[in-house]
């Protein structure tokens, strides 16, 4: 009996995966790949880590896409997923550096091209379940590429009050949504440009502050109209 229950502890563990994907195509090809594989099963799919965690969250990955139409950002959606234990392994084309970065500060632990090989995926997806970095050469290269990599401290008010602003609102506007006087939410955005001018990220116009939270990943980069 003993040997029996020792052969079962010994046996690999399954490693339960997800993915977040607003197109289709990548969740197909995803799912011809690990259904040949006896220790990764894809429990399921989704457009949204909403979505999916409505659905299934008792996961150990989950496979993000980057750019998601619900507008949240990478950092958001890796700081979600840890919060229910859940490590991510970003899936990407690779073309949008700014949220490469911005994953890679909320801990992400692996970024794979959507083009990668069979195995390269299968060996991220593996790694990053048993809490290994994957750093490949497409994330050292958007990392290397950003002369502002430490992102800027922000408390969650502070956060907030960035994003609202910097997303087209007025102090007033603002200060009503948080339930604070306007005056609190200058106070707020001095706090805010001095944190940045003391980063040598100058923030002198309500554009700089945009720039700022799209780098640091509090904001989405913006999506381009069909026209431009």
């Amino acid at each position: 009996m003993n040997e029996s229950r020792d052969s079962t502890d010994t046996q690999p563990k399954t490693v339960r995966v997800g993915m977040v994907d607003d197109h289709q195509s990548p969740v197909w090809g995803i799912e011809r790949i690990l259904e040949r594989q006896d220790d990764i099963d894809l429990l399921g799919s989704a457009p949204t880590v909403t979505e999916l965690l409505a659905a299934v969250s008792d996961l150990d990955v989950v496979i993000l896409d980057l750019r998601l139409n619900d507008g949240t950002t990478p950092r958001e959606n890796v700081n979600r997923l840890a919060e229910h234990g859940i490590v991510t392994v970003v899936y990407t084309s690779g073309e949008h550096p700014d949220l490469l970065r911005s994953a890679a500060r909320a801990g992400t632990l692996a970024v794979v091209l959507k083009s990668a090989s069979e195995d390269e995926i299968l060996a991220a997806i593996r790694a990053a379940a048993s809490g290994q970095e994957v750093l490949t050469t497409e994330w050292a290269a958007a990392i290397d590429g950003d002369p502002n990599l430490e992102a800027v401290d922000l408390s969650p008010q502070l956060q907030r009050v960035l994003t609202l602003y910097a997303s087209g609102g007025t102090s007033a506007s603002v200060g009503n949504e948080l339930g604070v006087a306007p005056d609190t939410v200058n106070e707020y955005l001095k706090r805010i440009r001095q944190k940045y001018a003391d980063a040598g990220r100058p923030t002198r116009t309500k554009l700089d502050l945009f720039k700022r939270a799209v780098e640091d990943g509090w904001l989405p980069v913006p999506h381009r109209s069909r026209g431009d």
